[in-house]
């Protein structure tokens, strides 16, 4: 018995004589195997290398983007220092003309007015008793404040300024520095609503740019009691108090005279 084979004839164009070769089977169904492995192999270097190659055909995008993603990332950071800085400088610009000047939100949603905090005393104990001849020594403020400008008496520049002013929210408790009498409570154009205190020894105590007025023209009052609440009406750019004391019409540095409760 003859081995099974495939004969392959091969015959040039033109040539009469040809050649043949007898290949196994055995053989054909290896090369077979072979040439089918190949291309097994060839797709799937294909399919696995393919996103490889794409991922790094990527690599020079996603670097600008990255490039780009860096330099706005350092302006950020520059724009989140200047933000700093102008939140330093505005704090700063803040404590110079009044520090925190925010109406209490308290206030402003509900349509009833808010009490001040008061002080009260033991039921029966007698209530203390002040020297109506000392002159005003008193601090007019109970809650902490900024004095943004102090007294200056040279006229000849036309910088005559009379009182302090004390940065403060407005609505703060304003209080009588020494007792004595209303002279006056009104409006004027320049101090707003005021009131102006007459102590013993011809001393006189004025509390400008109220928001709101407690006292009433002639009535009596005690060193520390509540005259008005603070505010900014009349010729006043921010909320504060403006306080002068006089004597004999001469205005004094409140500074010199007050000495107790000065925040």
């Amino acid at each position: 018995m003859t081995r099974r084979a495939y004969t392959i004839l091969l015959q040039r164009d033109g040539a009469l004589e040809s050649r043949s070769y007898r290949l196994p089977v055995w053989l054909a169904r290896a090369a077979a195997i072979v040439g089918g492995v190949i291309v097994l192999g060839l797709v799937a270097l294909v399919v696995l290398w393919g996103p490889i190659v794409r991922a790094a055909a990527a690599v020079p995008g996603l670097e600008r983007q990255v490039a780009r993603l860096q330099a706005e990332n350092a302006k950020i950071i520059e724009l989140s220092a200047a933000v700093d800085s102008l939140e330093q400088r505005y704090g700063q610009v803040r404590r110079m003309l009044g520090a925190d000047i925010v109406p209490n939100p308290v206030g402003r949603s509900s349509s009833l007015p808010v009490a001040p905090a008061i002080q009260a005393r033991t039921p029966g104990a007698s209530p203390a008793r002040a020297d109506t001849s000392a002159p005003p020594r008193r601090w007019p403020l109970d809650e902490s404040g900024f004095l943004t400008r102090g007294q200056v008496t040279d006229s000849a520049r036309e910088e005559r300024h009379p009182g302090l002013d004390i940065a403060v929210p407005v609505g703060t408790m304003v209080r009588a520095s020494g007792a004595g009498t209303v002279e006056r409570a009104g409006s004027d154009p320049e101090y707003g609503s005021f009131v102006l205190l007459q102590h013993p020894d011809s001393y006189e105590t004025m509390y400008g740019h109220l928001s709101r007025i407690l006292a009433d023209s002639g009535a009596t009052v005690q060193a520390g009691e509540a005259i008005g609440l603070s505010g900014n009406s009349g010729r006043s750019t921010a909320p504060h108090l403006h306080f002068e004391i006089r004597r004999q019409g001469v205005s004094l540095d409140p500074l010199t005279l007050v000495k107790d409760n000065r925040r």
